[in-house]
């Protein structure tokens, strides 16, 4: 799913990787992401070596907690968001993390114009050439959908960190 050289450049920088989730006001699919990758790598044995944050582009809801229809639908699926807080992407989250990983291209597009252009490297999406659709306007099969594109991609990125890390 993810390059090769991208995963070893992660690896090779420090003990502890962190991966940053990205999407518009981190209330929604960013934080959904976050808490999945969080229990795969927990599953895995990895939580010591990899950590895993969430941030948007905008400030809109800095402080809140995610919509309750994403806590709601992921506690149906056993993932826990209540203790996160939205905070919007800073500055020096570029340098911080190994691998941010934006929802959608628009959010992509946002980043790399912040981004400083030698750490342009860490950006990707994570669905690779897909989308993780905003569910924040729609009903509960949008929060329902983000949990089924998320859930595989969280597990493919842990697998693949947890292969690296341990071999």
């Amino acid at each position: 799913m993810f390059a090769k050289p991208l995963i070893d450049r992660m690896l090779g920088r420090r003990a502890r990787l962190q991966v940053l989730m990205v999407c518009s006001g981190n209330i929604c699919r960013s934080p959904t992401a976050q808490a999945v990758l969080e229990k795969r790598l927990s599953e895995l044995g990895l939580s010591d070596q990899v950590a895993v944050d969430s941030a948007g582009l905008e400030s809109f809801h800095v402080g809140e907690a995610p919509d309750k229809r994403s806590q709601r639908h992921a506690a149906e699926r056993g993932y826990d968001l209540s203790r996160q807080r939205a905070r919007k992407v800073a500055a020096s989250d570029y340098l911080r993390f190994d691998l941010i990983l934006a929802m959608d291209k628009g959010h992509l597009a946002g980043l790399g114009k912040r981004c400083p252009v030698e750490l342009q490297t860490k950006l990707a999406l994570l669905l690779g050439d897909d989308e993780v659709p905003d569910p924040f306007y729609g009903g509960p099969a949008g929060f329902e959908r983000v949990l089924d594109l998320v859930e595989p991609a969280c597990a493919r990125l842990a697998d693949e960190l947890a292969a690296k890390l341990r071999g």
